[in-house]
């Protein structure tokens, strides 16, 4: 197996495709980088910016550069002696007229060979979706797009199809003859009976109907195409013929302001495989698996092994030739059995290295008998971005934030609003089919017969909204006693919310639980775990939506904890409890991603570091907030609704002052663009709180109530601006230096760094799409040049130059670089080394992290600090003995060992114990490589 010393993610789409990626090789390679590491390159619909959203897992998207292009940039990666990490989706594929596998669903229904590859429940009891799957596209109640003209019929070379705007889907093949057919006479009368073309459109229609089963399945494929080719020859041959078709298209297609006109086209649409409709009805009515709440991503059935092999048959046939060296599996918690996944995966894969994005929360641990290196890195995320927020203060900021914003709910209150809210507004349908089956499989049980629809409903949302992680693991038919753990600990909480239905709510603990009751067949014993097992495929999509992409835009404490994978209630993480995750994760999962940022984190990792500034200083935060809310409050607009008085609300304007100091650029040049990017992020965390304006229901009102004030605060000068300019320069000046100490604990820490495009400059972006822009990396070429360069003449004047400007970004490239050259020599101590905390003593010993790497005679000590708002001022760095007194490591294991600073080159006198004065005296943190005697 390959293992990644580390790993470069990028971001594929048409503007940066392989050829872009190739010409990048050299400076990755120079940088550090072992692999690269890309979005899905498979065919994505058209225009895709990100890839998740394939048509066809079996071809290389044409778009990135198709397969010779791809062939290219290996082989640039394979003349470094470089490998490739490939994320991919087993999870989903686009609901898109371009998945032609959905699409022969659509035209051949139960006949098509690909019936089964879809999570599609054909057997709906809804009215109007029995039989037929949910398409909702429509933007408007479909009687109104109907009548319009709006949904339209066509033709063209392959055959008929449904077509609203871009959408386009093939009718169902079997009623072709209701559009042939259609007052059929009037061309008789035309061409007459024994017309030759007449004769061969009824030859063909003659035998559209009798087209085999898909158990001859190449002789349908073959009368298909036999069928379509002929009619489009004769359309395109015969003049009568197309005028034929025309007029009937035509017809069918009715005439808006006539609305009994369209009820051909009405019928016609009754009788196709899918059911087409307003996309609101997807959140209330749905039938099929998606991927969250997205309806043009469907689900997979993966767990089937035909569907496995044809979906990953390019996958394996790259990682058998050597292209792809690693495999980044997405979304695993969409997946019905996820484990079994990936053991059919690693039977295929034995020697590929492979990570899984996985959501953890604080406390859960990855499943051990997972056969993969470990996670993508947001567990290490949120353990190392909590080192830089000041636990001893929540207190303060708890009633700072209520006293502001005038909220009194604490974060568990939010998050279960919020879960409710996406259950009853985004979910529901999804809620309604799992309580419907779980009726149908209990409906024989006498333990349950009692109990209606409408009461295990409602028991399965409060057990849902109390699942206190993505979802549990159910392999074999057995749940183990963390998972049941779990279920016991949601099923409590949901009975002291709910007491009125602890009969039901006992019955589903047990039945989540798998405890069989004696006299269950095999068959009921396997309908209850399907049903558990459908749960936890409905308990994920729950916490991401309810979490992170709603609570989190709501409760507003503290934004750099609101972080995917986070928890909001917690107020950081201490020096002991982040080497506790340290050495477990070394013991357990030493080759997991470290990440700090990714495509999907909710804003820059130096935008979070410079957030946790403000935790060390809750008072001076506090006096500015009430101060700019004073010197802005006639940028507001007043509301004619009683229930808020102001426009932005207070919650949301505190969100954005910290979103300005998190994010405002170093460069004033970069100003009026950045104005545009605020504006563009607050309109979309303003929809994901669903407080006053959501994506579901926009309130224009409030989002141009938003977008003003921000404009009218951005614009200089103003009072607002000259109170706090001066704060942020204060805080960006602090941030630095947390920003420095994170980037070196993830390049130390147990597990392979992964350095997310553009972030080895600083990176100050907030979410998707903010955090896809392009990178200049003919900028990072030449500053790279230049690090490299000035190393080796005047390491010295190069730390004084990257310290004096700091602004540039250049000094975080420096650290990498540094930092990526030593693990490249070093590699065992990194993959197999052991973690040992280092003693830290004297009067700022809590400012500072250190731990060591150690492999046989290799050793390596992290020196981070932290916190430093309490020792320095914004016009000092810490270095240097005059700043840490008497604080010093203490090392009796490796007291005989002599250090050499790896970042400044500095020899650093041996002992028992080293003062942090001497290893921080000329650059903010240090890597002490050891040289033996």
């Amino acid at each position: 197996m390959r293992i990644p010393t580390s790993t470069y993610r990028i971001q594929f789409h048409a503007g940066f495709d392989f050829e872009a990626a190739r010409q990048i090789v050299p400076y990755l390679k120079a940088l550090g980088i072992s692999d690269l590491y890309a979005s899905p390159i498979f065919q994505a619909r058209k225009g895709s910016t990100h890839g998740y959203d394939v048509v066809d897992p079996g071809q290389i998207n044409p778009e990135l550069g198709g397969g010779e292009k791809f062939e290219e940039l290996w082989e640039a990666l394979n003349q470094q002696q470089m490998g490739w990490v490939q994320d991919i989706v087993p999870n989903h594929m686009a609901y898109d007229g371009q998945n032609h596998m959905l699409m022969d669903v659509l035209e051949s229904g139960p006949n098509s060979d690909f019936i089964d590859y879809f999570d599609v429940n054909w057997n709906h009891s809804y009215l109007g979706i029995q039989g037929r799957i949910l398409a909702p596209f429509l933007g408007d109640f479909y009687d109104k797009c109907l009548e319009s003209g709006q949904i339209q019929l066509r033709y063209d070379a392959d055959g008929l199809s449904i077509n609203y705007y871009t959408l386009r889907f093939p009718l169902n093949i079997d009623t072709y003859a209701d559009v042939f057919t259609y007052n059929l006479g009037k061309l008789r009368r035309k061409l007459g009976r024994s017309h030759p073309d007449y004769i061969k459109l009824l030859g063909i229609l003659f035998s559209l109907r009798f087209i085999p089963s898909k158990e001859d399945l190449l002789e349908r494929t073959d009368q298909i195409n036999f069928a379509k080719h002929s009619l489009w020859e004769l359309y395109t041959s015969s003049q009568p013929v197309q005028n034929f078709f025309d007029e009937n298209i035509a017809t069918f297609n009715g005439k808006p302001g006539d609305p009994s006109s369209f009820d051909l086209l009405d019928s016609l649409l009754a009788r196709q495989n899918f059911r087409i409709s307003f996309w609101k009805v997807g959140a209330e009515e749905i039938n099929y698996r998606r991927f969250f709440t997205i309806n043009e991503l469907i689900s997979l059935r993966i767990e089937d092994r035909e569907v496995f092999r044809k979906t990953h048959q390019l996958i394996l046939k790259l990682v058998e030739q050597g292209r792809f060296t690693g495999l980044r599996i997405d979304h695993i918690d969409g997946l019905f059995d996820p484990e079994e996944y990936l053991h059919r995966l690693r039977e295929r894969c034995s020697e590929t290295y492979i990570v899984v994005e996985k959501i953890l929360e604080s406390e859960e641990k990855l499943p051990q008998q997972w056969p993969v290196q470990g996670t993508t890195g947001y567990d290490f995320l949120n353990k190392m971005n909590g080192l830089f927020c000041q636990e001893q203060n929540v207190d303060a900021f708890d009633s700072l934030y209520h006293n502001f914003t005038r909220l009194q709910q604490l974060p568990e209150q939010v998050i279960e609003e919020k879960k409710r809210l996406i259950i009853e507004r985004n979910l529901s349908g999804d809620m309604d089919n799992l309580a419907f089956l779980l009726k149908q499989i209990t409906s024989h049980h006498r333990y349950a017969n009692d109990f209606t629809l409408y009461s295990l409903r409602r028991a399965l949302v409060e057990v849902l909204v109390c699942f206190p992680v993505y979802r549990v693991y159910i392999r074999e038919g057995i749940l183990d006693a963390t998972g049941q753990e779990i279920i016991r600990q949601a099923v409590e909480q949901a009975k002291e919310n709910l007491p009125i239905l602890v009969n039901e709510l006992n019955f589903i603990q047990r039945f989540l639980c798998l405890e069989f009751l004696d006299n269950l067949s095999e068959q009921e014993k396997n309908e209850q775990i399907y049903f558990a097992m459908r749960l936890q495929q409905l308990a994920g999509p729950l916490m991401a939506k309810g979490v992170e992409d709603t609570a989190f835009y709501v409760y507003n404490r503290l934004l750099s904890l609101n972080e995917v994978g986070g928890d909001p209630c917690r107020f950081g993480v201490s020096v002991q409890e982040f080497h506790r995750f340290n050495q477990e994760r070394a013991a357990h999962w030493p080759l997991a991603m470290n990440a700090s940022a990714t495509h999907d984190t909710k804003r820059g990792e130096d935008t979070r570091a410079r957030l946790n500034v403000l935790s060390e200083i809750p008072a001076e935060w506090e006096r500015n907030i009430k101060l700019w809310h004073e010197l802005n409050i006639n940028y507001k607009v007043r509301s004619k609704n009683f229930k808020r008085s102001e426009l932005p609300d207070r919650n949301d304007e505190y969100f954005l002052y910290q979103t300005l100091l998190g994010s405002y650029p170093f460069q004033q040049e970069e100003v009026p663009q950045f104005v545009q990017r605020v504006k563009d992020y607050l309109i979309k965390a303003v929809r994901e709180a669903k407080v006053h304006t959501a994506w579901l229901r926009p309130d224009t009102d409030y989002e141009e109530a938003t977008t003003s004030f921000i404009e009218q605060i951005l614009q200089a000068p103003n009072p607002f601006l000259e109170s706090f300019l001066p704060f942020q320069r204060k805080i960006a000046h602090f941030g630095i230096f947390n920003s420095l100490s994170q980037t070196l604990v993830k390049l130390t820490s147990p597990g392979i760094p992964d350095i997310y495009q553009g972030t080895e400059l600083w990176d100050l972006s907030m979410v998707d799409p903010d955090n896809r822009r392009p990178v200049d990396f003919s900028r990072r070429m030449a500053y790279l040049e230049e690090i490299q360069r000035r190393a080796k003449q005047e390491p010295r004047g190069l730390i004084e130059d990257l310290l004096l400007h700091r602004s540039d970004g250049r000094i975080k490239l420096f650290l990498l670089h540094q930092v990526l050259k030593i693990r490249q020599k070093q590699p065992q101590l990194f993959h197999e080394g052991g973690y040992t905390p280092i003693q830290v003593s004297g009067s700022h010993q809590e400012h500072v992290v250190a731990f060591a790497r150690h492999h046989g005679k290799q050793v390596l000590i992290t020196v981070v600090p932290r916190l430093l708002t309490q020792l320095i001022d914004e016009t000092q760095d810490p270095c240097g003995e005059a700043i840490w007194k008497d604080t010093h490591i203490h090392l009796p294991r490796w007291k005989r060992v002599e250090w050499v600073n790896g970042l400044s080159e500095e020899e650093i006198s041996a002992g028992e114990d080293i003062p942090i004065g001497a290893i921080l005296k000329t650059f903010p943190v240090a890597l002490l490589c050891g040289q033996s005697r």
